[in-house]
């Protein structure tokens, strides 16, 4: 072995094991594709842009543009809403 080269050693981690209590109370929520956030920023954009076509259209030109199925992202978006007025934000 070389004075550069160093040994390499492979250690396997045992996944992570939750309580059953914490999965018992954690609500069912909506997996996030990461890609949501893009669609509302781009969403924004749009908006700020056109000035024809109403906010839905624009929103479901840009879901389909990014090939997002709308009726997840809309279920996101709405338990967003509901974090945000359990956090006291206003809808």
């Amino acid at each position: 072995m070389n004075r550069r080269q160093r040994a390499k050693t492979v250690i396997e981690l045992e996944p992570r094991r939750t309580p059953s209590t914490e999965t018992a109370q954690a609500p069912a929520a909506i997996e996030p594709d990461p890609l949501y956030g893009v669609a509302l920023l781009k969403t924004a954009l749009e908006l700020k842009r056109r000035q024809d076509g109403s906010p839905e259209e624009i929103l479901r030109d840009v879901l389909a543009r990014m090939r997002l199925p709308e009726d997840e992202f809309r279920a996101w978006l709405s338990q967003q809403g509901e974090l945000l007025s359990l956090m006291g934000g206003e809808r």
